[in-house]
């Protein structure tokens, strides 16, 4: 998948994306949508505990829909 952000989160709704913060911590979930801040919206997340090692995340407390401001995301993967 290649191209501008935007088109890239776009072609990502509805997937199951995890996003690292700048505070360490990530979260798992669906994509249910974003803004041209890239402020994105998560359905059903839950709080990885190890960012370091994200092939080997470990879920904890899912919500039922959880927004986050785009300026604490420092990337998103399928």
């Amino acid at each position: 998948m290649s191209g501008r952000p935007l088109d890239v989160l776009e072609a990502s709704l509805e997937e199951t994306v995890t996003i690292a913060l700048k505070d360490g911590t990530a979260y798992v979930g669906t994509l249910s949508g974003y803004d041209q801040h890239m402020n994105v919206v998560l359905e059903a997340p839950g709080e990885a505990a190890d960012t370091e090692a994200l092939g080997d995340l470990t879920v904890d407390s899912v919500e039922d829909t959880t927004i986050i401001r785009g300026d604490n995301v420092v990337s998103i993967t399928l």
